[in-house]
């Protein structure tokens, strides 16, 4: 076992409760694309590689007023992908850490919720809701729709989903770049839930897994969170490097490195 490995064990088997921050890296071992780059987005979507498109591009709010058949096409792909898409092991290891358990994500996907975590606090928003585009008023409601989509064009087909009081288009409630029109209200809720946990929470270890320094997030609500205890586990194949060493760093994907340490644990 790896240094780092047992330490990490260690602090978990001291653990009164355990926050989870997670980046889009947590969902990969589920099978989910890696959208890390150019390259890695248009493995995942070949239509947009055709177009010269990447993710940044189509995760604009203006699409969904100029063109919302892109718009839609790109966000309905990856709700039905996100609704198909089972959680991998590593998300039923996390639940036995510690009596206490919270998330934190930057994740859009729902995955948690998915795999039985009651107390979730999603950063950005989550594609399995929807707002109107229009904001004729701040309601937020579930995406109950299927929105089909023509496969090589990766365009969506009208009905597109509506907002249910004015009858304008709807889109997801995610924080998008260059965002002025988010509706923050139903993250704003569990943010304030996790702030009033973290309280009261005695023996807290971080668990970061999966979050780049791209979109930081989640890197810098770990780091915060574990500032006063130094009690941070930073899980990440690619960016594990932690600021003044105030953590452990582990270079190794979610799931084999959860199997290693419940094995050590």
């Amino acid at each position: 076992m790896s240094d780092a490995l047992e330490r990490a064990a260690e602090l978990l088997n001291g653990a009164g409760a355990l926050l989870i921050c997670a980046g889009a890296g947590m969902g990969v071992d589920s099978g989910l694309p890696d959208f890390r780059g150019g390259e890695g987005f248009w493995r995942a979507y070949p239509p947009y590689a055709r177009l010269g498109l990447r993710f940044e591009e189509l995760a604009d709010p203006r699409h969904f007023a100029d063109d919302p058949e892109l718009a839609w096409g790109f966000y309905g792909h990856r709700l039905d992908l996100y609704r198909k898409t089972v959680p991998h092991e590593g998300f039923r290891l996390l639940l036995g850490f510690a009596p206490s358990v919270r998330v934190f994500t930057s994740n859009v996907d729902g995955q948690f919720q998915k795999a039985g975590f009651e107390h979730v606090a999603e950063a950005h928003g989550s594609i399995h809701h929807l707002q109107c585009l229009d904001r004729c008023s701040d309601d937020i409601w579930p995406a109950s729709e299927n929105v089909a989509i023509d496969a090589e064009t990766m365009r969506a087909v009208p009905p597109l989903p509506s907002c249910p009081r004015c009858g304008g288009l709807a889109r997801p409630n995610i924080l998008m770049f260059g965002d002025f029109d988010w509706v923050p209200d139903r993250s704003q809720a569990q943010l304030d839930e996790l702030t009033a946990w973290r309280r009261t929470a005695r023996d807290l270890v971080v668990v970061e897994l999966g979050a780049g320094q791209a979109v930081p997030t989640v890197r810098r609500y770990s780091e915060l969170a574990s500032a006063a205890t130094g009690a941070l586990i930073r899980i990440n194949p690619r960016e594990p490097e932690i600021r003044h060493n105030r953590g452990i760093s582990i270079p190794a994907g979610a799931l084999e490195t959860l199997r290693a340490l419940v094995t050590a644990t």
